[in-house]
């Protein structure tokens, strides 16, 4: 199984770090269609340990909310962090399957920071890329550029994840009964339900419970890809600890006020998110300044995404800081779902978008 890999009905799954969330659409002539979705608020370690405790949390959690959502469908599609992967692009020129596996091959050992050994990868030819980013430069044995030969380059994506890490999954998934048929990134099911075909660059900042994952996108294709130690969690914590009340009050202010700093009442409350939230900006500025200087372009649109992007006034705050147009993403504008529904969808949509993303891999081309 590749990481990039194509039953008319599929199951997305995002196991998180304080939930876990699947999605099921079918696939209505071409149209993604939303059979059924549910979630459970838990946490999981199963990705940063592999012991048998943790692998059997996870599948029981993921038999309880198939079974409570009611799935139709064991053919499953998930995702593994951005953290956990390691992903570049490479130039090549164009030679025979056999030579462009090899020299991947050979490339991918000199940039994977893991040995190729212990990891799972996985390449494919990006036919539709813009090149407006700069690529690992390949150089013959004296040192000079081999685009100068007048050949016909590639570009090419590869993708390394850690063997014990899939094997993990694909070891939960068949013990839930399920099949899993795909293993992708976040960043690409993000790219997918959020931005499309789009070419123009795109920002997708995705703020969860315990991390935020930042990735830049152009051609459908993530390009950077960074992750910082910083979610909804840390900053309800942040008010519990200062404020001296407990988790559920500090979550409950926090979803009250967010950065709402117009009631002199509650105004150390939004200091002290914004206080949090400036290492995200700090980060978002770095990874703008890091796509400026390699491509010599500029990004002008965020969308956010996420549980904790639903934080009162963020999106507000966000384009007021960075002088950048800033949305919240809708992971169910491609999708056909009862209208009925709406005022929930709309509601849990963000922390949902990873799960869409990966339950439309097989539908949506």
């Amino acid at each position: 199984m590749g990481l990039f890999s194509s039953h008319e009905s599929y199951l997305g799954v995002d196991i998180g770090n304080s939930a876990l969330k699947i999605v099921e659409l079918s696939n209505n002539k071409g149209q993604p269609k939303l059979a059924t979705y549910g979630y459970i608020e838990q946490g999981h370690e199963v990705l940063k340990t592999g012991n048998e405790g943790a692998k059997e949390k996870a599948i029981q959690s993921l038999k309880l909310v198939c079974r409570q959502a009611r799935t139709t469908t064991n053919k499953a599609i998930a995702a593994l962090p951005s953290y956990t992967v390691f992903s570049s692009i490479i130039s090549l020129p164009e030679m025979s399957k056999k030579e462009l596996g090899a020299a991947v091959q050979w490339e991918a050992k000199k940039i994977v920071p893991m040995p190729l050994e212990e990891m799972i990868l996985d390449w494919k030819i990006l036919d539709n890329f813009s090149d407006n980013i700069k690529t690992t430069k390949i150089v013959d044995n004296n040192g000079a550029d081999i685009k100068t030969a007048g050949k016909k380059f590639l570009k090419i994506l590869i993708t390394a994840a850690p063997q014990n890490l899939v094997a993990r999954y694909l070891e939960i998934f068949k013990s839930a009964g399920l099949e899993l048929i795909s293993l992708e990134t976040e960043a690409f099911a993000l790219e997918r339900v959020l931005v499309g075909h789009e070419k123009e660059p795109v920002m997708i900042v995705d703020i969860g419970a315990a991390t935020t994952n930042i990735s830049v996108n152009v051609s459908s294709v993530p390009l950077i890809n960074r992750s910082i130690d910083l979610g909804g969690q840390t900053i309800t914590k942040t008010i519990a600890n200062s404020l001296n009340v407990d988790m559920e009050r500090a979550e409950q202010f926090k979803r009250d006020f967010g950065l709402d700093t117009s009631s002199q009442a509650a105004s150390q409350i939004p200091k002290r998110i914004e206080f949090m939230v400036a290492s995200v900006v700090n980060e978002i500025r770095y990874v703008l300044n890091l796509y400026q200087n390699q491509s010599q372009g500029s990004i002008e649109k965020i969308i956010l995404t996420g549980g904790s992007s639903f934080l009162p006034h963020l999106a507000e705050f966000f384009k007021k800081t960075l002088n950048t147009e800033v949305y919240i993403g809708d992971p169910w504008a491609k999708i056909m779902y009862p209208i009925e529904l709406a005022p929930v969808l709309s509601e849990i949509g963000p922390r949902m978008s990873v799960a869409v993303g990966l339950a439309m891999r097989e539908i949506i081309s």
